[in-house]
């Protein structure tokens, strides 16, 4: 009885110590974000004095004068992630849905493998592949078919004029979304497969189709990780540097046209980071660095309401 009772205490101490362990790397979590905050917002202080809240949609960008504002990197960066979701996600659930429900066996792994490989390969990579490779085909083939079609519609005709440069947003648009799909297929494949299979053949033997299946029994079982998958390419997206950097045009400049150069807050900080002189002009710097974790907060932020919203809604309908 004594050594029963000496085991339950120290296996009583070591359960306490665990559970103060992994608390303490909670609350690391937390710690690392409120100092990275606290770093930027210290950082940005004379930036925030001498503009305030104006410096968000102030569109000037003049170092020699010192005068400054965000409004073409953030349009930039919101355009840009746009463009690359509103392409990588309808194509990255086709590839997920294929892998998982339509593609024979001998053929998953190989291209499972090779969407995991997008994911391996190096942001410059990508630039160098988008300027070298991807501009040319734009400058020469699609932007002059989109100027030429696009461009007469009425609604649309301001987003696709202008001269066919080859970089511009659509460009860092479309580099983005093939560096998202890999994220965003490898998640929903994983969620995809972790359907029961009784689900589905109990959903195929009412006689309902396969995409009656993914949208009835696949998408309502995993809508958590679907969208959880689609804010991580999202967080990517809002975070690219270097490829955005190459093809982007680097142009502080507020255009309409997604054919125009523009800029991220990332390839700004990239660009001149290292070359700002004057107090004022770093502290902008830091600011844009502020503003992009602002917006990030804000995304994961509405994800969150989205999921609770979604998840309020089942339990209504049930």
């Amino acid at each position: 009885m004594a050594a029963a009772g000496r085991a339950l205490r120290s296996h009583a101490w070591k359960d306490t110590a665990f559970e103060w362990l992994t608390r303490a790397f909670a609350l690391l979590v937390f710690s690392l974000l409120a100092a990275i905050l606290i770093t930027l917002v210290v950082g940005s202080m004379l930036s925030l004095q001498k503009y305030g809240f104006s410096f968000v949609w102030r569109s000037d960008w003049d170092p020699v004068q010192e005068e400054f504002g965000a409004l073409v990197p953030i349009y930039g960066t919101l355009v840009t992630s746009l463009i690359a979701m509103l392409i990588g996600v309808p194509v990255s659930f086709g590839i997920a849905l294929f892998l998982t429900e339509l593609s024979p066996r001998w053929l998953r792994r190989p291209l499972g493998t090779a969407i995991e490989l997008l994911a391996a390969i190096p942001s410059i990579i990508y630039g160098m592949w988008g300027l070298f490779v991807l501009t040319p085909l734009l400058q020469t083939y699609v932007q002059p078919l989109l100027i030429k079609t696009l461009g007469n519609v009425p609604l649309v005709a301001p987003l696709f004029q202008g001269p066919p440069l080859g970089i511009g947003m659509l460009t860092a648009g479309l580099i983005l979304s093939v560096m998202v799909i890999p994220f965003i297929t490898a998640v929903m494949r994983d969620v995809f497969e972790l359907v029961p299979a009784m689900l589905k053949e109990s959903a195929y033997a009412l006689g309902a189709t396969t995409w009656e299946v993914v949208w009835r029994v696949v998408l309502p079982y995993t809508k958590v990780g679907v969208i959880g998958g689609i804010m991580l390419g999202l967080g990517r997206a809002l975070g690219e540097t270097m490829a955005v950097t190459f093809v982007i045009g680097n142009a502080h400049q507020l255009a309409t046209s997604l054919l125009a150069p523009g800029n991220s807050i990332a390839s700004a900080l990239a660009n001149e980071f290292t070359e700002a002189v004057g107090d004022l002009y770093f502290s902008s710097l830091i600011e844009l660095g502020l503003i992009l974790f602002v917006i990030t907060t804000i995304v994961l932020a509405l994800s969150k309401l989205l999921l609770q919203r979604l998840t309020r809604q089942e339990g209504t309908r049930t």
